[in-house]
């Protein structure tokens, strides 16, 4: 019998294309030229599959190319519910190549973080995907901040992290002149990229190797197949019906979800453990006029407080040369909300009464309303910001875009920081594996992460 939950920590494992006809395979040419929808692939007029992938974003598809590379005799989806690929905590992140210094050593997404920042660089070298390996500096501006600084230095070490070094206010203004510091941690192997991009080669890979991406295809129903009066076997051979809210069906004898901020309500729909709920947090972002880019050449970071879950206001480049100052980190009312007033009552009444929100409100009250505040007035995230770069004023900033993360919530309002892989019971618990939590920096795991996903694959479903 498969486990019903397996939590992954460290070493010791915790844990549109309508188709009547056939089905529109996603296809992209390479550089990022525009998405478009193709035929093509093997089993096109098919509706069955071995193995489905719930949910196009950079994880579900870094998978889904993954299996197929390690499986190429099994036919293989990946479905969507946009109309575009990775258009969500893919297409809206930072875009930073992370180097794995803030995790604690030993633990999986330390050696994720570090394993798959490599992997990324190599990928990309071999793709020919433009990135920038710019490098981050952690300032310190004020003394207490500094023994939090040299531990963090301590654990970068440990994770085997390249590069770091200690420097101090002299060196701090070669690497960053307009930036104010007494200490620093230099880590020159962060960097930059589009992680849309990457996203849309790994399904670029996934296609050409006979896999399938299903668009517009949003699931509504995951339920056990019924043989058709004609004594069609296909219910027994691809017992596992998922049905879109078009009425849209496809068949398969497993599947992985991918789901992301829908993580928990894909599980519920299969009769699995809704738990642990996603709580949805928005991070706005302003953006530094273009005159004004000169004032920033990599990534500056503040010394994290391991009392809070984030990282705290941040300069990051980008790969267009504009540079974004933030995020925050606020509660968002829609699970896809960008927007400071989107709302669905929905996903706001299972956010209060499915999860431990309210717990971890009281818990981290103080945070949550400097964090409110930040939102709603301009001069205070300038004020933070000019503790490292004085010269910046409101009049130097424009509001910019969003990103929702999507956050796994116990029930005792503790933040979910381990990978959970989530099966069930019976007929359809014993042939589905839930990717449930894969938590920042997932996008710069993502290559590292599929291969753990592909193994756990192989090992529950015999592959």
């Amino acid at each position: 019998m498969v486990p019903a939950r397996r939590y992954l920590s460290g070493a010791c494992g915790r844990a549109r294309g309508g188709f009547p006809g056939g089905f529109s395979a996603a296809c992209r040419p390479a550089q990022g030229r525009p998405w478009q929808l193709c035929q093509g692939g093997r089993r096109a007029s098919t509706r069955s599959f071995d193995v489905v992938i719930i949910g196009g974003g950079i994880v579900g598809l870094a998978s889904a190319r993954a299996l197929i590379l390690r499986h190429p005799a099994l036919s293989i989806g990946v479905l969507e519910k946009e109309k575009d690929l990775a258009v969500h905590q893919t297409g809206h992140n930072s875009g930073v190549i992370h180097s794995g210094i803030y995790y604690k050593p030993e633990s999986l997404k330390a050696k994720l973080c570090v394993q798959g920042a490599a992997l990324i660089y190599e990928y990309c070298n071999q793709k020919g995907i433009s990135y920038k390996q710019c490098g981050k500096l952690i300032v310190a501006v004020e003394q207490e901040e500094i023994p939090r600084l040299q531990a963090l230095y301590e654990r970068g070490l440990q994770n085997g992290v390249q590069g770091l070094r200690l420097i101090q206010q002299e060196d701090i203004k070669k690497k960053e002149p307009y930036c104010r510091g007494l200490m620093a941690i230099d880590c020159p192997y962060t960097g930059i990229v589009d992680y849309r991009q990457v996203a849309l080669s790994f399904a670029q890979d996934f296609q050409e190797a006979g896999g399938f991406v299903l668009t517009n295809f949003e699931v509504k129903c995951i339920e056990m197949a019924k043989e058709s009066p004609s004594g069609s076997k296909d219910g027994t051979k691809y017992p596992i019906v998922i049905r879109n809210t078009k009425g849209e069906e496809v068949q398969c004898q497993y599947v992985v979800t991918c789901a992301g901020l829908y993580s928990d309500r894909i599980s519920e729909l299969s009769g699995c453990n809704p738990d642990p709920r996603i709580v949805p947090f928005r991070g706005d972002y302003l953006l530094l006029k273009p005159e004004k880019c000169y004032l920033v050449k990599g990534n500056i970071y503040p010394v994290p407080d391991s009392r809070f879950p984030f990282l705290g206001v941040h300069f990051t480049p980008r790969m267009d040369g504009s540079i974004w100052l933030g995020p925050n980190a606020v509660l968002a009312f829609k699970r896809e909300g960008y927007k400071p007033f989107d709302f669905s009552a929905r996903d706001v009444m299972d956010v209060i009464i499915k999860s431990g929100l309210i717990k971890l409100v009281f818990q981290n009250f103080s945070y949550g309303v400097n964090e409110m505040y930040k939102a709603c007035f301009l001069s205070a995230t300038v004020k933070h910001l000019q503790k490292f770069i004085p010269e910046i004023t409101v009049s130097d900033i424009l509001r910019g875009p969003a990103g929702v993360r999507a956050q796994a919530l116990d029930r005792d309002g503790n933040l979910v920081e381990d990978f959970v892989f989530d099966g069930g019971v019976g007929d359809i618990g014993n042939r589905i594996l839930h990717v449930r939590n894969a938590p920042s920096p997932a996008a710069t795991s993502s290559l590292a992460i599929s291969v753990m996903i592909a193994d756990e694959v192989q090992q529950r479903f015999k592959l």
